[in-house]
């Protein structure tokens, strides 16, 4: 039995969230059809498009994405504490964005006076609309709603696009987001559509390497600031070099008839997130294989299972083996 999202999805133990969609029948229909020879490969650049225009409108943040051919890897950032600085006239235009809304919040915006009843009954909508402007599912829901009908337009026919609705795992901690951005960013590398990371098209790592030659981050991608303080912009805890360079140096480490090792002192990163060269390897090839739920360290991944009221802890024994 699936998961409920309500399970998979609490803020109070993290704001990041991996989430994957797959194609109906996991059919390439992103890609090329290896039946009839039509390519669909313009359709990555649908998700990654729509996907990155969603990021400027949600108070989600995207921290790494992958669109392959019958399949999207999301790294999601919740920025709750944004979503609650908007006021309501930010909250409406943002929703109208996506949504015609309705009769009173368009009164609203014309700039009509309402009748104190009226008002009451906007600011109950608004509040409805920023819990709705931070919701993963409302997130997931309308990009993958778009990209199928699409889809469904060109084909000239009717039916579902993808496959039932996505999963997500809960990122409980640095070593968890790291692993699973890198694992993320290096798809295109395993399935060897791509040489390098640079050459990965529709992927976070080819924009984040694209702007770093320049000495910028992308806007549309949430930038790493390095260690966090106190009074910092909210970012991925990460230095920017050491990520690429990690991704870079794992993508080495990728070879079928060689047993890949990262030497630590060639990675900081690594270092301060105490987790071993060949338990790194693991976790940035297999990530979605070996994990089924939350993902963290044993103390995070006790908390969010206490929080979530779940008795089953699926992912705790292989948590500990691989971020010990």
């Amino acid at each position: 039995m699936a998961t409920a999202r309500k399970k998979q999805i609490s803020l109070i133990d993290t704001p990041y969230y991996h989430c994957v969609s797959r194609c109906v029948r996991r059919a390439f229909l992103c890609g090329k059809d290896k039946e009839s020879g039509i390519s669909y490969e313009h359709r990555r650049a649908w998700v990654e498009n729509k996907l990155l225009a969603l990021s400027e409108v949600f108070s989600i943040d995207i921290c790494a994405y992958a669109v392959m051919s019958n399949h999207t890897h999301i790294v999601l950032f919740v920025d709750v504490e944004q979503a609650k600085s908007w006021s309501m006239h930010e909250v409406i235009t943002r929703w109208h964005q996506l949504f015609k809304g309705t009769l009173i919040t368009q009164q609203y915006l014309r700039g009509e006076t309402l009748i104190e009843p009226l008002q009451k009954m906007l600011e109950e909508t608004v509040e409805v609309y920023r819990q709705r402007l931070m919701d993963i599912s409302w997130f997931m829901r309308i990009l993958n709603e778009d990209i199928a009908r699409q889809a469904n337009k060109e084909d000239n026919c009717t039916g579902r696009f993808w496959e039932g609705r996505f999963k997500s795992q809960a990122l409980l901690d640095e070593a968890a987001l790291a692993a699973c951005m890198a694992y993320v960013d290096l798809n295109p590398v395993r399935a060897k559509i791509a040489k390098t990371p640079e050459d990965s098209s529709h992927t976070s790592i080819q924009q984040r390497i694209k702007a770093a030659l320049t000495g910028k981050q992308p806007k549309t991608l949430q930038p790493f600031i390095g260690n966090p303080r106190k009074n910092m912009p909210t970012g991925l805890p990460f230095d920017l070099q050491d990520y690429i360079q990690l991704v870079e140096l794992t993508g080495r480490c990728i070879r079928e008839d060689k047993r890949g090792y990262i030497e630590n002192n060639q990675q900081p990163i690594l270092s301060r997130l105490n987790i071993s060269a060949e338990n790194w390897l693991i976790l940035t090839t297999q990530f979605r294989k070996v994990f089924h739920g939350a993902v963290g360290n044993s103390e995070a991944l006790a908390d969010f299972c206490q929080h979530q009221h779940l008795k089953k802890r699926a992912t705790v024994s292989i948590c500990k083996k691989l971020f010990a």
